[in-house]
């Protein structure tokens, strides 16, 4: 069950689910807006030959931040990593949907990959993969609308949150747009399979 702007304000007004900061003008009939925060992570040039899942991509990305005057360009084919200006928490019983303005989809623009889904007990900011589809190059300013964040109720609490010591989650907590840690799950006596 998909929630209604009634039932995201409750649970907001309960502090059971945590957009901060908010605009109530944000809120959706079943969704809320979300925005670009400053700091982007970009892809830079590299000697390597091919990105290895088995190994750590910090020396393949680099920060740069929007600035208030201009915008920052993602070019066609282009792909960066992104982050809302929010902070997102859920309760145990809810999970989210991270999905593009349609209106920025009409020129092009992605903001996910393949990361839309937000797990019950989720805190931090939600990274953005952005990228550019169209044949011209898309200008990206701090604090524009980017997304919007729906929520779904799970039939049950979900026994294992995100962020639990027992799942290992990568990214909770995460202020800035973050780079893979997948490689992580290869590392250590009791390795995961790839997921």
């Amino acid at each position: 069950m998909v929630l209604s702007d009634r039932t995201i304000k409750e649970e907001l007004a309960k502090g059971r689910i945590v957009i901060s900061p908010l605009d109530p003008e944000d809120i959706q009939p079943a969704s809320v807006d979300l925005h670009l925060d400053r700091k982007l992570l970009v892809f830079a040039n590299s000697r390597r030959p091919y990105i290895d899942v088995k190994e750590s991509l910090d020396d393949l990305t680099h920060m740069v931040e929007i600035q208030d005057d201009s915008p920052f360009i993602l070019h066609p084919g282009e792909f960066v990593l992104g982050s809302t200006l929010e902070n997102i928490e859920l309760p145990e019983d809810l999970v989210a949907r991270l999905e593009g303005k349609s209106s920025l989809g009409r020129i092009g623009l992605v903001i996910h990959s393949t990361a839309g889904f937000v797990d019950p007990g989720w805190k931090g900011h939600l990274t953005l993969e952005l990228s550019n589809l169209a044949r011209l190059p898309i200008t990206l300013y701090h604090g524009m609308k980017i997304g919007q964040i729906s929520y779904l109720q799970l039939s049950t609490a979900a026994d294992r949150l995100y962020g639990s010591a027992s799942l290992g989650s990568k990214y909770q907590g995460q202020t800035d747009p973050t780079a893979s840690r997948f490689h992580q799950d290869f590392s250590g006596q009791n390795s995961k399979a790839a997921s």
